[in-house]
């Protein structure tokens, strides 16, 4: 079978492509970093497996995932090579295009955004490239899978076709590049003159794999005499002087391919842009989208559909389920735990799906319309204040969905100590396991303001980050700041199949954590419910649960929610946010969430019940984050320290907020 590695720039459709010749889903955004590790599947006409990697701009790594790139070009075999270039950006995609030809492999360049490339008045001869290049250029369409037929066709034909392609550099260069192939072992399983190269760039990945197998010293030696003779003769690094040849190469190449119109015409993103991205306007403009998000999301659309699947769950279901237990006789235990115990912990959370998903629904048309680039480039000056840049708030705004992969994406910011902080303040978003818990509480205390309450949540965590991050920033985490260059992808109607389908990818993790967590969660805190010292079937208040969240009671009293179901709920919101709705189901054993909601007015006040929500959106990450945490960090200490901060955070913010609004009178 063929191993085939798709490689692009950021945001040049890679991903969109891949999902189109292999027919399975990754996750896409109009905006970069989306790939943040390499992704595999199987080609649709079954002759072997893709590889999508993260996005680049050049071979030599600067972060994290770009590595990843580098390290599988000198430690994994593959056939060949589909690279994909934006018609748009021809001069800074080709770039990467000559490295990849320089490594002597099969390629296919698939040209995208031929449409937009129109549109700002560049027209591109796919045939001219091809026969410049000497390989294959195909127009396509990334979105909608327009010329994967022919990339498919050409792919059958990859092993036949191996790419001889050489950039004369110069006598100095040439010279080095022969004096390191010279010294290179013959069994080396990488192109010698393109290993070569990427040595005299500077290519860590490249040298650290040479280093660890052969005798650098000498090769090192030729490095430095190449280095002193063209700073002399030029005055240039070798990666310098290497660039320039590169961007003459391409400046040909775009003259004899290329046309464009003198007058470009100002476009409807420039024209969208002007206020989007307005320094003054930009940040109100974002709140504004936010607000409306959250405003569909519990006004609008999603409490209505959440009450009728709340009724089709407590009635129904639950109707069918116990006819169905009484048919086959089972013992009073069994209907308790399946009634009392799964019925009630899982189908508690999952009334709140369709709020989930209308909120994911919205998320998703912002990346694929291109507003999400927007934001973080509104955002990088905050965020420069506070000893972080733009792409910092990239993973944040994953973050959003879920912070398992806004963690990760933090891999595609270069600078460790901004990474490390990152991965640090992410959990500080507001997350989807979260939202339950703030439908169940806005629902039962703030029913006329549900989308201000729950916004004033988000904006919080934002906030209380950002705030963290100039405090790190200035102590335990000093270091130089990192310029933020984004590139701003033109706006794009997204289309009705990729935006259910990036919808469902987010959304399904939610259901299948309430088949898996969340029911294993409901069985056990059930059980704990249901078993005491005495015995079994013991009161709920003399159950175990009750003395386990007994213990927190006196800590939590001061937060306003000094009750052991409190405090038992919050316990199992580590494995999970979304079981302590699941363990609140249970311990005041409701058949539905407006049940619920009016027990919990009992037991909470409007302020408490704030209180509440702000401690459960910045108290310890989930289990999922926590382990995400560690292998990104690869630091014990770091994770302990995420663990206790938010922890000793959240205790303090909800301290204020109820002592505070004790003595207003709230």
């Amino acid at each position: 079978m063929l191993n085939i590695a798709l490689i692009g720039n950021p945001n040049t459709g890679k991903t969109s492509l891949f999902n189109n010749l292999t027919g399975t889903y990754q996750y896409v955004g109009n905006w970069s970093g989306v790939t943040v590790e390499k992704k595999v599947g199987t080609i649709k006409n079954k002759l072997g497996n893709l590889i999508d990697l993260p996005g680049i701009y050049s071979l030599s790594p600067l972060s994290k995932d770009e590595a990843v790139v580098s390290h599988f070009f000198v430690n994994e075999t593959f056939d060949g090579m589909i690279n994909i270039v934006d018609a748009a950006q021809l001069e800074r995609n080709l770039m990467l295009t000559l490295q990849l030809l320089e490594f002597n492999k099969s390629m296919i360049i698939g040209l995208n955004m031929v449409d937009v490339a129109k549109r700002r008045g560049i027209s591109v001869d796919p045939s001219s490239i091809s026969k410049i290049l000497q390989v294959p250029v195909i127009p396509i369409d990334a979105r909608s899978g327009k010329g994967t037929n022919e990339v498919n066709e050409l792919l059958e034909t990859i092993p036949q076709s191996e790419v001889e392609f050489e950039i004369d550099y110069g006598l100095i260069i040439e010279e080095g590049i022969k004096n390191i192939m010279t010294l290179l072992p013959s069994t080396l399983s990488i192109p010698k003159r393109w290993t070569a190269i990427q040595i005299l760039e500077g290519n860590k990945e490249v040298i650290e794999f040479i280093a660890s197998s052969y005798d650098f010293s000498k090769i090192d030696q030729v490095i430095k005499t190449t280095e002193e003779q063209l700073n002399s003769e030029q005055g240039v690094s070798p990666s310098k002087w290497i660039y320039s040849v590169r961007k003459e190469v391409i400046s040909n190449l775009i003259g004899r391919s290329v046309e464009k119109e003198s007058n470009e015409a100002v476009t409807l993103t420039d024209r969208i842009d002007r206020f989007v991205t307005h320094p003054i306007l930009g940040i109100p403009i974002f709140l504004v989208t936010m607000f409306l998000m959250f405003k569909l999301t519990f006004d609008w659309l999603g409490l209505p559909l959440s009450d009728a699947l709340d009724g089709f769950l407590s009635g129904p279901i639950t109707d069918w389920l116990t006819n169905g237990l009484n048919a086959i006789h089972a013992s009073g235990f069994i209907k308790a735990v399946v009634l009392d115990g799964i019925v009630a912990g899982v189908g508690g959370v999952l009334v709140f799906v369709p709020q989930i998903f209308i909120l994911f629904l919205l998320i998703s048309f912002l990346e694929d319309f291109g507003y999400m680039s927007r934001a973080a480039l509104v955002m990088d000056r905050s965020m420069e204040m506070v000893g972080l840049t733009g792409k910092a708030f990239i993973p944040m705004i994953i973050g959003f969905g879920c912070n398992v992969p806004g963690v990760m994406a933090a891999r595609t910011i270069e600078q460790p100590r901004e990474r490390l902080l990152t991965i640090l303040l992410t959990p500080l978003m507001s997350c989807s396991a979260r939202l339950p818990v703030y439908a169940l509480f806005v629902g039962a205390f703030f029913a006329k303001n549900q989308a201000i309450v729950v916004f004033s949540l988000y904006i919080l965590g934002i906030v209380v980050a950002l705030v963290l991050a100039k405090v790190f920033s200035s102590t335990i985490l000093k270091g130089e700041f990192s310029l933020f260059v984004v590139e701003l992808p033109p706006y794009r109607m997204p289309q009705g199949k990729a935006l259910f389908r990036s919808t469902w990818d987010k959304g399904k993790g939610f259901i299948r954590k309430a088949g898996t967590f969340i029911f294993g969660g409901s069985v056990v805190i059930w059980l704990l419910s249901y078993m005491g010292p005495s015995g079994l079937g013991v009161s709920m208040d003399d159950s175990f649960l009750a003395m386990i969240g007994g213990i927190l009671t006196p800590i939590l009293a001061p937060l306003g929610f000094g009750t052991w179901q409190a405090g038992a709920s919050l316990l199992t919101g580590f494995l999970a946010k979304e079981v302590v709705v699941s363990a609140m189901n249970i311990i005041y054993h409701v058949s539905n969430a407006n049940s619920l909601q009016g027990i919990l007015s009992t037991q909470f006040s409007a302020l408490s019940a704030f209180s509440f929500m702000v401690f459960v959106l910045l108290y310890v990450p989930c289990l999922a984050t926590v382990a995400t945490i560690r292998k990104e960090t690869g630091s014990a200490k770091w994770t302990y320290f995420s663990v206790g901060y938010a922890l000793v955070i959240a205790y303090i913010l909800a301290l204020i907020i109820y002592q505070v609004g004790s003595l207003l009178g709230y």
